[in-house]
């Protein structure tokens, strides 16, 4: 941090490394930490007391019981070290003791217990507990708001100890973040970023907080580790997507998106923001310029992290400290990199949850959804997140207001598509087939083989002569078109122009095709209408042919198909993929309607499952290696929690597991 200067400190468990407005950063043992000295957590008053300035670490216990045993003390201790990946055996060489209940009482064997571990001080609230026994100094707090249990910071002063809250420094070793980020507790919601890299490995450096303060947060996600894309606005935080030029014209986010404040109330903890392909595009790693494609800790650590949302996908399978990350999906962004880095990942149906706040890539398709390595974590947390509440308007999307019932009304048939199947790699189809095989029996399913492609190619969708794919596809551009006109490339475009001589904005290839070649005569607002009317039409037509309500099912069918790469790797080093054990993960089967297009086309709930992994011969390690596999679930729009309800029952029955982190997602 610029301007810090060295923390004078004798306290035996502490290296301090530098000093700065926003905060402290110092070691412990082998770790480093961040206490967050801007805005403190609570300030605890006492006397008689003479000491100089100084730093020290501090355990508080906030007892939930009037009696405090030493076995409770011994038993929570114990927990908090199990349980917390931030505290350490350092922040118990001093402990702050207190109780959520007034006039409690420490028990004899509590003041021996403490009397006997190696601690420096033991600071008790005088207002808690009277009298304070011998060789334990008072203290009192005065807040009327409880104190989170969990390690801080102290800085030691005459009169007073300052608690700052404290994170642990992780480094992003696989360079899928822009920033950390923490909350600055200014009482109006503002992050700030931790404006810290490792030189030594060239990764931004991650602030995490202590689970433990979050361990008595009734809300539903309390204490949920959570990474956002860098398309989300938060406040104080820049938005860059993944543009230099777009960074140089707008402003630091003087307000969170809402669907991303939403999480925060709830309880989740925002760690970081994660790098997205600019603008949102489906570019390839190679193709990148302004930031460098994140690294996938899968398998030979060169497989691609595929489309927009990667730095989500690729962070999950990365790092354990990480539960869950927020993306987007438009065309493929959230359903790409989960099945190319094993993890779970979801478009939710078209209008479940606001964009507002957001840079849009197409707004009547833009959706969000969550990464997660746990099955049922990811669909508790999608639960609570899409609440009526966050709906899209429906002027927004042009599809009808969405009925999203919680319900246990499953399908009855699993729908196949054969152009889709088999997967490339016969080992990946054999776990596929095993997987719907299990699926099937354990929701009495029938397996009803179709063509999909050629279905929607007989349809009478519309009236014209143009065949209805075309239609549909055509409609989603020019949706496509105007949003990035109105809301991107004209004030972009505009800015750069006035500031720069007329010059055209520094943007990568794809975008300086498009935005030069755009066409205000035919890209309309116009236009835009009649292609939200036209892609209204083909949702009717698919949720009353393919995937339809009925009496006894949210979705009568289940629709599965094949996003990822069918079972052989996709590198992020373009020539790589040319040989015949590889491919391009974005390209799709000859003539087959892509998977990855048919819920944006068609408004409906598309969720990648990680269901195992295979072999690989690694053209970079020279060894065999492991590719996740994974499989796409499709169920009419609305019909979101009713696949999440699926995805639980399967991970009771064991058809579904968490995914580890690291080169494989399952056990070898």
């Amino acid at each position: 941090m610029k301007g810090a200067t060295a923390v004078q400190t004798t306290h035996r468990s502490i290296k301090a490394l530098e000093r700065a407005p926003q905060g402290i950063i110092y070691e412990s043992g082998n770790t480093t930490y961040f206490a967050d000295s801007k805005h403190s957590r609570r300030v605890l008053h006492y006397s008689d007391q003479k000491e100089d300035d100084k730093l020290i670490p501090v355990t508080a216990i906030v007892a939930n019981q009037t009696h405090i045993t030493g076995e409770l003390l011994e038993a929570t201790i114990g927990s908090y070290l199990e349980g917390d990946d931030v505290i350490s055996h350092g922040f118990l060489a001093n402990i702050y003791l207190s109780s959520s209940f007034p006039h409690s009482s420490l028990d004899q064997t509590a003041i021996e217990y403490l009397a006997n571990r190696a601690v420096d001080t033991v600071f008790i609230d005088s207002i808690i507990f009277d009298p304070v026994p011998s060789g334990f100094v008072s203290i009192c707090d005065t807040s009327d708001r409880p104190l989170p249990s969990g390690p801080y910071t102290a800085i030691i002063s005459d009169d007073s100890i300052t608690l700052l809250t404290t994170y642990r420094l992780y480094i992003d070793s696989f360079r899928s973040f822009i920033t950390g980020m923490y909350p600055s507790n200014d009482g109006v919601g503002t992050f700030f970023p931790l404006q810290s890299m490792s030189s030594r490995l060239w990764g931004p450096i991650i602030p995490v907080p202590s689970r433990i303060y979050s361990w008595a947060d009734q809300r539903p996600l309390a204490g949920v580790r959570v990474a956002v894309k860098d398309l989300f606005d938060v406040r104080g935080l820049q938005t860059p997507v993944g543009s230099q030029a777009w960074v140089s014209i707008t402003p630091i986010a003087n307000a969170t998106a809402p669907s991303i404040q939403r999480l925060v109330d709830f309880g989740a903890v925002l760690v970081g923001k994660y790098k997205l392909a600019q603008f949102a595009s489906g570019a390839d790693p190679w193709e990148w310029m302004d930031e460098h494609h994140p690294f996938n800790s899968r398998g030979d650590g060169y497989l691609t992290c595929s489309a927009s949302s990667s730095g989500g996908g690729c962070s999950v399978a990365a790092y354990d400290w990480l539960d869950a990350a927020i993306g987007s999906d438009t065309g493929a962004s959230m359903r790409l990199p989960a099945a190319v880095s094993g993890t779970y990942g979801n478009r939710p149906s078209q209008g479940m949850i606001s964009f507002d706040g957001a840079v849009p890539l197409n707004r009547a398709q833009d959706t969000a959804g969550v990464f997660s390595r746990n099955p049922v974590a990811w669909a508790r947390f999608a639960k609570t997140w899409y609440t009526q509440e966050m709906h899209q308007n429906s002027a927004v999307t042009g599809l009808s207001p969405l009925n999203v019932p919680d319900t246990m009304k499953f399908p009855s048939r699993v729908l196949y598509p054969d152009e889709h199947f088999p997967m490339k790699n016969p080992a990946a189809q054999v776990i596929l087939d095993t997987f719907i095989s299990k699926m099937s029996a354990l929701f009495s399913l029938d397996v009803h083989h179709f063509n999909l492609t050629r279905m929607v190619d007989n349809a009478s969708i519309y009236s014209n002569t143009t065949s209805p794919w075309e239609s549909i596809m055509n409609a989603s551009i020019m949706l496509g078109s105007w949003s990035q006109h109105v809301d991107v490339a004209g004030p972009l475009i505009s800015e750069w122009e006035a500031r720069y001589d007329g010059r055209f904005p520094p943007v990568e290839a794809q975008w300086r095709a498009l935005w030069s070649q755009f066409n205000a005569s035919l890209v309309t607002q116009e236009a835009y209408n009649k292609a939200l009317v036209s892609k209204a039409t083909a949702v009717d037509w698919f949720e009353k042919n393919v995937l339809y309500e009925t009496p006894e099912s949210c979705s009568e069918s289940l629709l599965l198909c094949d996003i990822g790469t069918g079972g052989v790797p996709s590198f992020r080093e373009k020539e790589l993929n040319d040989g015949p054990n590889a491919t391009y993960v974005t390209l799709t089967g000859q003539g087959a309607l892509p998977c990855a297009s048919i819920c944006p086309m068609f408004g409906c709930a598309d969720y990648t499952i990680p269901i195992g992994q295979v072999d690989y011969q690694s053209p970079i390690t020279m060894v065999t290696e492991q590719l996740p596999v994974s499989v796409n679930m499709i169920a009419r729009r609305g019909c979101d929690l009713m696949l999440f309800n699926m995805v639980e029952k399967m991970a009771e029955a064991g058809i579904l597991q968490t995914v580890k982190t690291g080169r494989t997602a399952f056990e070898v």
